[in-house]
């Protein structure tokens, strides 16, 4: 027995969010280094700019003072000149003393940041890592409940479904007895109905612990389509719909999950018949094309719209349509399945005109394949 991979578990959950935890914290590392490193730009051009605004007042000063002394300090020049010398040599000594006061104030500063940063992730850290475990503890505690509870369920309706079957068979002739019986066959569906719900629910808690098994075997591809055709014939049938199945001359064995498999194509022609009006058709395909089995449900219904779509694989997305209601997690257990088989699954649709869906598994896991045909007699 193998267990699925962990494609939408909770642990790829945790692996997507960290990487898109660890891309928000570089962008923004990124941005408070470009805003500091404006900050401080900005601060030297202010600083600049205020030194050559002083040089220049400096410098009219002295030109205007030269202008008014005139000839009666031209005999002073050269003490002036001294005096300007030592004043411009003191003055650079201050630019330099306070410029190195300012950049170790700037040095403080961008430690005390990365300091500060540094402990507020660790502390970020700290709590993601207690709301895990605390996620962790519900989880499993939720799992717990819902398999005993799902257990109890099943119970409960096999003896539904037993004493269902019991009325149908020993109701008494006559439009009494044909009464029972249809109540009787009413909870019957209403029990199938309840017991798919159940199943889902406990597929869908397995995919998300990535413990939803499948178990390979050798099975004939032929009858696995032959069941599928003989369980929902009458459904078809009571609405009008033909449900049909292409035929070949030689049978295609692999080694898949039969009962997984079957659950698949189950849904998919479900699917079709539900959302197919009386007149319409409704078939099966399987092929052998580009070294993969390939499986399609096709029908002639109402049909899926471009945007809904694109969704439909979705955990709990629903085509809705009059009265048709569900979980809307069919298709995205079956998805899963597949994809557990190392196959793919697509859909092909057109509002009005119907819809095909259709799931492929690898070349690998045939045994025989048919020759003279490429698809397998139902």
């Amino acid at each position: 027995m193998s267990e699925q991979p962990k494609q939408g578990s909770v642990k790829l959950e945790r692996e997507q969010t960290d990487i898109s935890l660890k891309v928000e914290r570089d962008n923004a590392d990124a941005a408070v280094s470009k805003k500091s490193a404006q900050v401080e730009q900005d601060a030297n051009d202010v600083l600049l700019l205020a030194r050559d605004r002083a040089d220049e007042i400096v410098r009219d000063a002295r030109d205007e003072a030269d202008r008014l002394l005139g000839a009666a300090t031209a005999a002073a020049t050269g003490t002036s000149g001294q005096e300007r010398t030592r004043a411009d040599a003191l003055l650079e000594r201050e630019r330099a003393r306070a410029d190195a006061l300012l950049a170790k104030e700037r040095a403080e500063r961008k430690r005390y940041l990365a300091e500060f940063l540094a402990v507020e992730r660790d502390a970020t850290d700290e709590d993601l890592t207690g709301e895990r475990a605390h996620a962790d503890t519900l989880i499993a505690a939720r799992d717990e409940f819902l398999a005993n509870v799902s257990h109890d369920l099943r119970s409960l309706l096999s003896g539904l479904a037993l004493t269902a079957t019991l009325l149908v068979k020993h109701a008494p002739d006559g439009a009494d007895g044909e009464k029972y019986r249809r109540h009787a066959l009413r909870s019957q569906r209403m029990i199938a109905r309840m017991n798919r719900l159940v199943s889902d629910l406990l597929d869908m808690a397995s995919i998300e612990a990535g413990k939803l098994a499948v178990v390979p075997e050798e099975i004939d591809v032929a009858e696995i389509v032959r069941d599928a055709l003989e369980a929902f014939e009458p459904i078809a049938a009571a609405k009008g719909i033909t449900l049909d199945a292409d035929a070949a001359t030689r049978p295609l064995r692999a080694r898949v999950d039969g009962d997984r498999i079957l659950q698949v194509l189950a849904n998919l022609v479900s699917n079709a018949i539900k959302f197919t009006p009386a007149g319409g058709e409704v078939s099966i395909t399987v092929s052998v094309e580009k070294n993969e089995l390939q499986f399609a449900v096709r029908d002639t219904g109402i049909g899926i719209s471009a945007d809904a779509l694109e969704r439909v694989f979705e955990r709990f997305h629903q085509v809705r349509s009059g009265h048709h209601r569900g979980l809307g997690l069919g298709l995205h257990i079956s998805k899963f399945i597949i994809e557990a088989h190392g196959g793919r699954m697509w859909a092909d649709s057109e509002t009005g005109a119907g819809s095909t869906f259709r799931f492929a598994l690898p070349a690998s896991l045939l045994i025989s394949q048919p020759r003279g045909a490429d698809t397998v007699n139902a």
